[in-house]
């Protein structure tokens, strides 16, 4: 789930006070606002994927349940980030260790771009999602970040 809050807008600011029953609240409350495709690149090397997301000022995204144990960096800008740990602002160069069951709302309080990087041999995004994350027959977005037809 993905948005950009619009200038003058209230809302979310940051991710300061969120647990993770309040992500799953805000997950829901997205999925009945306008979405937003953010640019998404797809890297692979000797075991590994890196995917790379770019999230303009005052973008929200809930993500997805991750399965297994990653890297998240934040390669430029400022978020604030909350989900199953306990909630905080990154910088650039900030590295957080993501955990089994792990699920995070970012929001970029500056242009920012984030990282996550996985462990896997795998070179199919589709079938590395199945592999890393929890099936969410909710999810807006598919393993590409590309919005799905609504029924």
């Amino acid at each position: 789930f993905a948005r950009r809050k619009e200038q003058g807008e209230g809302g979310v600011e940051s991710c300061q006070d969120f647990g993770m029953s309040a992500v799953l609240k805000l997950q829901a409350t997205m999925a009945t606002l306008p979405q937003v495709e953010l640019e998404t690149k797809h890297y692979f090397s000797d075991g590994m994927y890196a995917r790379v997301l770019v999230m303009p000022k005052g973008c929200v995204v809930v993500g997805k349940k991750h399965l297994k144990g990653h890297f998240f960096i934040v390669s430029k800008g400022r978020v604030s980030l909350a989900g199953t740990e306990e909630a905080r602002i990154m910088e650039a160069g900030a590295v957080h260790i993501s955990t089994p069951g792990e699920k995070r709302a970012i929001v970029a309080m500056e242009d920012s771009i984030i990282m996550t990087v996985h462990k896997t041999k795998k070179r199919n995004i589709d079938a590395i999602e199945r592999q890393l994350i929890a099936n969410d027959t909710l999810a807006l977005f598919d393993a590409g970040n590309k919005l799905r037809a609504l029924q």
